[in-house]
């Protein structure tokens, strides 16, 4: 399958200020429902117990929603990019104490390094970012125990130009246009919802729900699967 390949995020400071004012709220909170929702097995506490790790994209902010929903649990967000991870940083500094259990660093799937499994692994919008989707699947694998959670997020190519135009003006007609030419690249690298059930099969994952969401998302959620790895 011949991928499409998108610019560097975050390429110069022009970009990363008009992400750092774009608002992102909307959306993310939405995701963290479905979090919370796939996570009500492990209780409605302060997550003393519970430790995240955000796969990215984005400027912090499911990270920052998961700290604020669960107070008390370890919460580590990754980010590929320079400035979209100094944006949070700046976001942290300016409320140090709120955050205490909340943590970032750039890192390059895969995780090696990283210390797991973590009760739940999360991304919003970083599948289509890489050359080689087995990377990220094969560093969920690693990240995850039998009981750990997944929820991931991310774009799905649209089925011709007009609708990709569509959904560009539909969602990002009043940005500034270094964003839309942004999003615009992003639909374009994301993947069909097959591509995606291909790609688990590939890394021997089963089990996981695989669905569209709205006109624009796909989203894979369940308990990772010890699985086969390829």
């Amino acid at each position: 399958m011949e991928r499409i390949c998108e610019p560097e995020l975050m390429e110069d400071v022009q970009q990363a200020e008009a992400y750092a004012a774009a608002d992102f709220s909307s959306g993310d909170r939405a995701v963290l429902g479905r979090i919370d929702d796939l996570l009500g097995s492990l209780g409605t506490g302060d997550g003393e117990r519970l430790s995240f790790v955000d796969l990215g994209c984005g400027p912090g902010n499911i990270t920052f929603l998961l700290a604020e929903r669960w107070p008390k649990a370890s919460v580590l967000g990754l980010d590929g990019s320079a400035a979209m991870l100094a944006i949070a940083e700046r976001r942290r500094r300016a409320d140090p104490t709120a955050w205490r259990h909340l943590r970032f660093r750039q890192q390059r799937l895969p995780g090696r390094q990283l210390a797991g499994p973590f009760s739940a692994v999360v991304s919003n919008s970083l599948l289509h970012h890489l050359h080689d989707p087995g990377v990220f699947w094969r560093s969920v694998r690693q990240l995850s125990g039998p009981s750990t959670h997944l929820y991931v997020r991310d774009l799905r190519r649209p089925a011709s130009d007009r609708e990709l135009e569509d959904l560009v003006h539909r969602h990002a007609g009043s940005a500034p246009e270094v964003l839309r030419r942004d999003y615009g690249h992003s639909l374009r690298a994301a993947f069909t919802r097959a591509e995606v059930l291909a790609q688990l099969e590939n890394v021997g994952l089963e089990g996981l729900q695989v669905r569209e969401l709205d006109d624009r998302y796909l989203e894979i959620q369940g308990p990772s699967l010890p699985g086969r790895l390829a």
